[in-house]
C-alpha cells in the first residue's frame, strides 16, 4: 500500500509557527484523503485535520480551526500541515495517514500510518 513519512516537528514556542510535511511513496496518492493525527502523552490518538483526494475541501478538529491548515501538492506525494499561534497543549506526536473515505475522524478508517513526529511547544 506504500509508506508515509513525516518530517518537520521540534520545539517551538506558545505562539509560534510550524510546517509539517508527510511524503507517501504510494503511486495512488493523489485518490487517497490524507489526514493527519495527534497524540500526546496518556491520551488517545485524536483527529486534527483532513484533505479530500483533490485538494478542494478540507475538514478540521475544533481545537485547531482558524490555527492549522492541511494543503496537498499531488505532484510531489506530499501533504502538510501548517500550525500557526501553536499553544503547549498542541504538543504530541503528530502522525500523516491516508484513508479512502471522506468526513472520517476515527483511526480505525485509516488504512497507512506514518511513524510520527515530535512536536514540542514551551510555555
Amino acid at each position: 500500500q506504500g509508506e508515509l513519512v513525516e518530517s518537520g516537528g521540534g520545539l517551538v514556542q506558545a505562539g509560534d509557527s510550524l510546517r509539517l510535511s508527510c511524503s507517501a511513496s504510494t503511486r495512488s496518492f493523489s485518490t487517497f484523503t490524507m489526514g493527519w493525527f495527534r497524540q500526546a502523552p496518556g491520551k488517545e490518538r485524536e483527529f486534527v485535520g483532513a484533505i479530500k483526494w483533490s485538494g478542494e475541501s478540507t475538514h478540521y478538529a475544533d481545537s485547531v480551526k482558524g490555527r492549522f491548515t492541511v494543503s496537498r501538492d499531488n505532484a510531489k506525494n506530499t501533504v502538510y500541515l501548517q500550525m500557526t499561534n501553536l499553544k503547549p497543549e498542541d504538543t504530541a506526536v503528530y502522525f500523516c495517514a491516508a484513508t479512502f473515505l471522506w468526513l472520517t475522524v476515527t483511526t480505525e478508517t485509516y488504512n497507512i500510518w506514518g511513524q510520527g513526529t515530535q512536536v514540542t511547544v514551551s510555555s
